[in-house]
């Protein structure tokens, strides 16, 4: 499964989070650390909803650049 992943600058940091995995949320000092961590709750989320026999929603947030003038 592939989900989309908003990455956003902090003051010291970079925070994450998946639209489509309401509370699926993550932090890092760099892009590399919240890229890794976010996968890593991607997982840790995905496994909870399983266990929990919710459903895993599907992928439908999708990622562009706008470009403005």
């Amino acid at each position: 499964m592939r989900y989309g992943v908003v990455i956003e600058k902090g003051l010291n940091n970079y925070s994450a989070y998946v639209p489509d995995l309401p509370g699926c949320v993550s932090t890092g000092s760099t892009i590399d650390e919240v890229e890794k961590n976010i996968k890593e709750a991607i997982s840790f989320h995905i496994d909870g909803l399983k266990e929990d026999g919710l459903t895993i929603p599907d992928s439908t947030t999708i990622c562009e650049y706008v470009e403005t003038l």
